[in-house]
C-alpha cells in the first residue's frame, strides 16, 4: 500500500530548467571563461553545487557557486512555475488520502519561494532539503528522512524525479520510483537508474496509484 509520494522539486514539479541551465552557463563562462554544451550542463540538473561545479575547478569552487547562485536567485521568481497539472495532481492526491513530500537539493530558503510562486507549497506535509540531512542525493538518507518524518516504511513510498540521482536515492531507501519522460537530461541517462515507472506528465502519477491499488485488491 503505497502511502506517500515523495517529489524531486526542479524539473520534476516545478519548469525551472531554463533557469538551471543559464546559471550553470553563466557561472561556467564569468569564472571560467569556458562555454560546456548544454548536453554536457544537463547531466549537471539535480546534485549538489559544490559537488558538481567543483570536478571544473576546485580552486575557483566557491567563486562558481557565488556566481551561479547569484544568477539563479536574481532571476529565480520570474522563471520558476509549476509544469502543466502539477497542482491539480497533488490535490488529488490529498484527496486520495496520500501524504506528499519534496526531496530537493535546492536550498530551503529557495525551494519554500519556488514552491509559494508556484501555489503547491500548502500541499506539501514534508519538506527534505540540503540542511535536513548530513548525506544527500543519490545517497538514501533524504528519502528515509521525509518517510520519518511521515512516520511511515519506505516501502510505502514513491520517489518522483527527473534525475538519475533522484532514483538512486529512492531506490537507496526502499522506495518505488517514478521517472519523468519530460526530464532536461537524456532519457536514455534516466533509464539507466532504472526507475520502476516512467510518466509523461504529472498527472500520471495518479494513474500508477490507481494501477497499484488494484493490483493489491
Amino acid at each position: 500500500m503505497i502511502r506517500a509520494v515523495l517529489f524531486d522539486l526542479d524539473g520534476t514539479l516545478i519548469d525551472t530548467n531554463k533557469l538551471i541551465m543559464d546559471s550553470f552557463k553563466k557561472a561556467f563562462k564569468e569564472i571560467l571563461d569556458i562555454e560546456p554544451p548544454e548536453e554536457e550542463i544537463a547531466m549537471l540538473f539535480g546534485r549538489p553545487l559544490v559537488q558538481t561545479l567543483g570536478q571544473y575547478s576546485e580552486e575557483r569552487v566557491d567563486d562558481l557557486v557565488k556566481t551561479y547562485r547569484d544568477y539563479n536567485e536574481s532571476n529565480h521568481d520570474n522563471m520558476c512555475n509549476a509544469f502543466e497539472g502539477v497542482k491539480e495532481m497533488l490535490i488529488q492526491l490529498k484527496n486520495m488520502g496520500i501524504k506528499t513530500g519534496i526531496v530537493t537539493s535546492k536550498r530551503a530558503s529557495l525551494a519554500k519561494r519556488g514552491m509559494e510562486i508556484s501555489g503547491i507549497l500548502n500541499l506539501m506535509d514534508v519538506i527534505i532539503t540540503p540542511e535536513s540531512t548530513e548525506k544527500h542525493k543519490p545517497d538514501a538518507e533524504p528519502a528515509l528522512k521525509a518517510c520519518e518524518i511521515l512516520n511511515i516504511k519506505p516501502s510505502e513510498a514513491i520517489m518522483v524525479g527527473d534525475a538519475t540521482y533522484d532514483i538512486l536515492c529512492g531506490k537507496g531507501a526502499g522506495c518505488k520510483t517514478i521517472g519523468v519522460k519530460y526530464t532536461a537530461i537524456p532519457l536514455e541517462e534516466l533509464r539507466q537508474a532504472s526507475p520502476d515507472y516512467f510518466i509523461e506528465k504529472p498527472m500520471d502519477v495518479i494513474e500508477i496509484l490507481k494501477e497499484l491499488k488494484e493490483n493489491i485488491a
